[in-house]
C-alpha cells in the first residue's frame, strides 16, 4: 500500500464544509439536514480519525510480521498521522466542553 501526502486544497475544504471561500454559507444548503450540520461534520471527522488509527495499527502489525510490502517509513507516517488526528479531536472536544461550561455559567 502506497501512502501519499497531498497538498492542502483550501477551496476543496471550504466546499466540503458548505461554505464559499469568503466564509459565507452556500445558497440552498439545508442546516440540520441529512448531510449538513455540525453533528454530521463531527461524526465524519471522528470516523476519519478512527479509520486512520485502524490503518496505522494494521500497518504496524504487518511491519512487525515482516511483510515486505510495508516499509518502516510508511508505518511511521501512518502512526504520526493517526496521533495528530487524535490530538486534534481531543482539542476540539476540550474547546467544546469549555464553551459549554462558559454558556452554562452565564447569568441570565
Amino acid at each position: 500500500m502506497k501512502l501519499e501526502l497531498k497538498p492542502f486544497d483550501f477551496n476543496q475544504a471550504v466546499a466540503r464544509a458548505g461554505l464559499r471561500p469568503d466564509g459565507t454559507p452556500l445558497a440552498g444548503r439545508v442546516e440540520g439536514g441529512e448531510r449538513g450540520g455540525f453533528q454530521a461534520a463531527m461524526a465524519d471527522a471522528l470516523k476519519g480519525v478512527s479509520a486512520s488509527h485502524q490503518q496505522a495499527d494494521r500497518l504496524q502489525r504487518e511491519f512487525s510480521l515482516d511483510n515486505p510490502n510495508v516499509s518502516l517509513e510508511t508505518t511511521m507516517v501512518a502512526m504520526q498521522k493517526s496521533q495528530i488526528g487524535f490530538q486534534a479531536a481531543v482539542q476540539v472536544r476540550n474547546r467544546l466542553l469549555q464553551a459549554y461550561t462558559e454558556i452554562m455559567n452565564m447569568q441570565v
